[in-house]
């Protein structure tokens, strides 16, 4: 670990820490710590929005899957753009205008059911783990390789990092650090992009009539098959991607961060033009990185290419510029591992011991201890869990998070805001279809069982795919259409009430 990256390292922290003294200051009530007291401007939450969204799986590994696999790796960006569309046209106005803090308020407010509530709770707790534990065990990986610290010292820093700032700061310092990750994350990639162009005399052209030449591949590195070889496979994986980011809890949570519904449109569409440009540049990453780095320097550095956008940092900018890659990469992890705590700790604490448990009464003081108990025990069960799971593979959990999201929550988020016949029966079956459908057939799939040794266990596995969403969010739709059917349940009043509410915000007295 060089001087420089220490230093880098070291001011992020100071940085992130200030930010949460100050945050601290201003978290007095419920409302501050779940929401910032929906006081954030739509550019301050688009941006949240995108360093949330923006994980390191996504700078470190597109990156590389686009330096590896040319086309192929381009699928991933691809899927996290086109997947905003369905938030900003379907879901950010209504959800903000019915919801509170958490997604099961929002399908509350047209059920008031605590069953239907108990399992909202409990699918975005389900979500939160998959994506926390996955993120960990790749921040303890990544650390690993960028500053040569043992896993579990990396594991412990960003796990004690990210209890720090929601247990002290709650959404205020999350929303701050992930806005901050985000500008970083910015400034880097389109620095790392233009001395990439800058290579190629400025000419794109000739940078795609070259990487053809670089790699092993040739001619077929433009071209889709070389890492994705099942096309229902790839289908699979894409529909859980476009899908699941409008059923992500910790993306939902964002949209009560502001005042009005208005707000919550322009912060979505802050975040795709953010999000949007970054994924278009992880293409001169990619291609910079098999150029001037190389496709064995890449896959000797690290198997799945993660190291990919490091190292051509370090072949463009030197010392410097790899260890201010190194410094964001550590940021984004930070970012993205807080929103993750604060959204399983509101589930807990305002849903499960708020609502059902104390049925709504609670003092407000009550509900703040209850969230920082809850996002100290989401935090310390999330580092536990990495710390064992180091030696497993559990790159799939990110795509089986963006699965269960598409296949339990979207279909409840939909059919709560468009469907007039739509009922707490079908609410209740829509989500525990695409949930338990979407488990079950990933513990029977190759991520689980593989005769070469390659997954957890040995053997042939049942279900063919490796993303069950093909599957999967057909039946949570299914599900939810059958419940309601086949249920006598008819409150059209309610729904009249809610569509008001949803495309209006008014909430009457």
């Amino acid at each position: 670990m060089n001087l420089i990256v220490v230093i880098l390292f070291l001011a992020i922290v100071s940085l992130t820490l200030v930010i949460t003294y100050f945050a601290a200051k201003r978290t007095q009530s419920t409302g501050d710590f779940y929401t910032a007291g929906g006081g954030l401007t739509g550019w301050q939450n688009g941006l949240a929005i995108a360093g949330d969204y923006l994980s390191a799986a996504s700078f470190l590994g597109i990156a590389g899957a686009i330096a590896l696999y040319g086309f192929d790796g381009f699928f991933y960006s691809i899927g996290f753009l086109i997947a905003y569309l369905v938030v900003m046209f379907l879901v950010a106005e209504p959800l903000r205008n019915l919801g509170k803090y958490t997604l099961a308020d929002m399908i509350n407010s047209r059920f008031d059911a605590k069953k239907v509530r108990a399992v909202a709770a409990i699918s975005s707790i389900t979500i939160v783990i998959f994506y926390m534990i996955a993120q960990l065990v790749g921040a303890g990986a990544l650390i690993q390789l960028l500053f040569g610290i043992d896993y579990w010292i990396a594991v412990l820093i960003v796990g004690v990092m990210m209890t720090i700032y929601v247990l002290f700061g709650g959404m205020t310092a999350t929303s701050w650090v992930q806005i901050i990750k985000a500008v970083l994350l910015m400034l880097g990639t389109v620095i790392i992009a233009f001395l990439v162009l800058m290579k190629f005399n400025f000419d794109i052209f000739q940078m795609f009539s070259e990487v053809k030449t670089v790699t092993s591949h040739g001619e077929a590195y433009l071209q889709p098959g070389l890492q994705y070889t099942v096309p229902l496979d790839t289908i699979s994986l894409m529909l859980a991607l476009v899908l699941g980011t409008a059923g992500l809890p910790h993306i939902l949570m964002r949209f009560f961060t502001v005042k009005d519904a208005k707000t919550a449109r322009s912060s979505v569409v802050t975040a795709t033009w953010v999000v949007g440009i970054f994924y278009i540049l992880t293409i001169f990453l990619g291609f910079g990185a098999a150029a001037f780095v190389g496709e064995s320097n890449i896959l000797q550095a690290n198997p799945a290419g993660n190291m990919a956008a490091p190292l051509l940092a370090e072949a463009l900018g030197g010392d410097l510029l790899m260890s201010f890659v190194a410094a964001v990469a550590f940021a984004t992890i930070l970012a993205v591992v807080a929103g993750l705590v604060l959204s399983g700790a509101s589930a807990f604490a305002h849903d499960i011991y708020g609502q059902i448990i104390k049925k709504g009464k609670a003092s407000d003081r009550q509900q703040m201890l209850a969230a920082k108990w809850a996002s100290l025990g989401v935090s310390v069960f999330s580092i536990l869990l990495s710390l064992f799971a180091q030696s497993l593979n559990v790159a799939f959990l990110v795509s089986l998070a963006f699965c269960v999201a598409a296949s339990a929550n979207l279909p409840v988020i939909l059919y709560t805001i468009y469907w007039r016949r739509f009922n707490t029966t079908g609410a209740v079956t829509a989500m525990l279809s695409g949930l338990l459908t979407a488990i079950i057939l990933v513990s029977m799939s190759p991520n689980v069982f593989a005769l070469d040794g390659s997954a957890i266990f040995v053997g042939e596995p049942i279900f063919p795919l490796t993303n069950p969403a093909l599957i999967s969010v057909p039946v949570g739709f299914l599900g939810g259409f059958l419940g309601t059917i086949l249920s006598k349940e008819l409150d059209s009043a309610r729904y009249a009430e809610v569509k008001v509410r949803a495309n209006t915000g008014y909430r009457g007295n």
